[in-house]
């Protein structure tokens, strides 16, 4: 999931002539769009809403992203009531903290997300 303003960013993109001539010009030279699904190894996650915040130091955040689809959780990028944990790093955004605090999200480290999809 991406945000409004990305969401809106990549709509603006795309909606200049010259970006698409671009596009279509290296697919003319042979590059391929085509999003790459993980293979999900487990259900331990299904169900589960997690945010990802800060800066990590075992696995990168796509890694993480990655993660969390093949073990059946879906990766969003604004908490609210549906979210079930976030995933925090060094440096998470305060307003991001302050918000699963106020909502009774479970805050967990990387090494306890880890153990928990064992």
């Amino acid at each position: 999931d991406i945000g409004d303003r990305i969401a809106d960013s990549i709509i603006e993109y795309f909606s200049k002539e010259k970006n698409i001539e671009i596009v279509n010009r290296l697919k003319s030279y042979g590059l391929k769009f085509s999003e790459e699904r993980a293979e999900q190894v487990s259900n331990i996650l299904e169900g589960k809403s997690i945010v990802i915040s800060g800066v990590f130091k075992l696995h990168s955040r796509d890694e993480y992203k990655q993660l969390i689809e093949q073990y059946g959780g879906k990766n969003t990028s604004s908490i609210s009531s549906k979210t079930h944990y976030v995933l925090a790093g060094e440096n998470m955004g305060p307003a991001k903290l302050d918000r699963a605090t106020k909502l009774g999200i479970k805050i967990i480290s990387e090494e306890e997300f880890l153990e928990m999809i064992g």
